[in-house]
């Protein structure tokens, strides 16, 4: 989860840089929030799309690696590279057939060599070259093989009833596009942008996890919030008082919202 993408902002905003910053405290936590609100979903359409014993996999943007290890523990993998511009949170949990390497996706060529699955979540949306990326990823796939990629879906609207949460959450995603270039809409053209690559049997679905107090995704925006709030409040839609209103909010019993979606999509190299 830790992608090198380059923003909107005059200053060429990246993610791990300009916001979400690996050394600060907590940050390893925050991703696993995330992965405790999605993973079970995401490793449901992994098995359902065959990953098993003897798949070579590539896991982008692999963040603490709870997928990757589930590939190689639940799964049987032969082995899974995982690949992240700062490796230091893969580096803390090493694992058998669990390969690390330290690389910019968006550098012609970062890695080399095929994969019968190469998995990236949430990553692309932080990266304007997402585009290019799809089909550079396409082009890691072996024959046979299937790119699954997923990204977070933005639910709110103009029809969105007015909370302290879809205020926040429209501050943030606008906060995040004008600092690193983060497009929570981009997901939804990835079934054709796959099918562009060249993939065949493209199929998506969406999974939007539920807003409980003390749940993972609650806890995750809670902490996302925190981290992004100057990025939050440089877009005047928010101040101090409407981020801390929105994380008390979360936390009730009078939290009635949707999450943001997480919108996955695949295709397979004939």
């Amino acid at each position: 989860m830790n992608p090198a993408p380059r923003g909107n902002a005059p200053d060429g905003g990246r993610y791990g840089e300009s916001v979400f910053r690996p050394e600060r405290a907590g940050e390893g936590e925050r991703i696993d929030y995330g992965a405790l609100a999605y993973d079970d979903i995401t490793w449901a359409r992994l098995r359902a799309l065959g990953v098993g014993p003897g798949w070579r996999c590539l896991e982008v943007g692999a963040g603490t690696g709870t997928i990757a290890r589930r590939l190689l523990d639940q799964a049987g993998a032969a082995s899974v590279l995982a690949v992240d511009r700062d490796v230091r949170f893969l580096g803390e949990r090493p694992a058998p057939r669990l390969d690390v390497l330290e690389a910019d996706i968006t550098a012609p060529d970062f890695v080399q060599g095929q994969f019968r699955l190469v998995h990236a979540r949430f990553v692309l949306m932080h990266l304007p070259e997402r585009e290019r990326l799809i089909t550079a990823l396409s082009e890691l796939v072996a024959p046979g093989g299937v790119l699954m990629i997923s990204d977070a879906v933005d639910l709110t609207s103009d029809r969105t009833p007015a909370t302290p949460y879809t205020a926040a959450m429209r501050a943030m995603w606008k906060g995040l596009r004008d600092t690193i270039g983060t497009d929570a809409t981009s997901a939804l053209s990835y079934p054709q942008l796959l099918r562009g690559a060249g993939l065949a049997s493209v199929a998506a679905e969406v999974h939007v996890p539920p807003l409980l107090p003390g749940s993972p995704i609650s806890r995750f925006w809670a902490d996302t919030w925190e981290r992004s709030r100057p990025a939050m409040l440089a877009t005047g839609l928010v101040d101090d008082a409407a981020v801390d209103e929105a994380v008390r909010y979360l936390d009730s019993d009078e939290c009635a919202a949707l999450s943001a979606g997480m919108l996955t999509a695949w295709g397979w190299r004939p």
